[in-house]
């Protein structure tokens, strides 16, 4: 079973995502801020992360960042999930690292579509 850290600090959507995830199959492990996902990355065998941008503390772009110069983390693909719907903002957050960037509101087949793109 794939295994999915989705970083929400909006507890509704964080339980959206959750379910969302699990019904489709994946094990999903929980973190409502960057630093908390930053140690679950570490900690567990992940196959992807979805997460928001505006957190408190450390954004979901410096989150990417962060991620992606940690020998560790810096080939988990990262999938964005945020209401900044610019295009700037999606351009800025692929250049972060991030795989795909998914704006809310989202529909159920748009999340996992994107988790199945970056997901073998």
């Amino acid at each position: 079973m794939r295994t999915v850290l989705v970083v929400e600090d909006t507890l509704s959507t964080l339980e959206l995502i959750s379910t969302y995830l699990r019904e489709s199959g994946y094990n999903v492990i929980l973190a409502t801020d960057a630093k908390e996902a930053l140690i679950k990355a570490v900690q567990h065998k992940l196959d992807a992360i979805v997460t928001d941008v505006v957190m408190p503390g450390i954004s979901g772009f410096e989150l990417c960042r962060l991620l992606k110069k940690n020998p560790a983390t810096e080939k988990l693909p990262i999938i964005i999930c945020s209401s900044k719907n610019q295009e700037i903002d999606k351009i800025w957050g692929l250049k972060q690292g991030a795989e795909v960037y998914v704006t809310k509101p989202f529909t159920r087949e748009q999340l996992i579509s994107a988790v199945k793109s970056v997901v073998a």
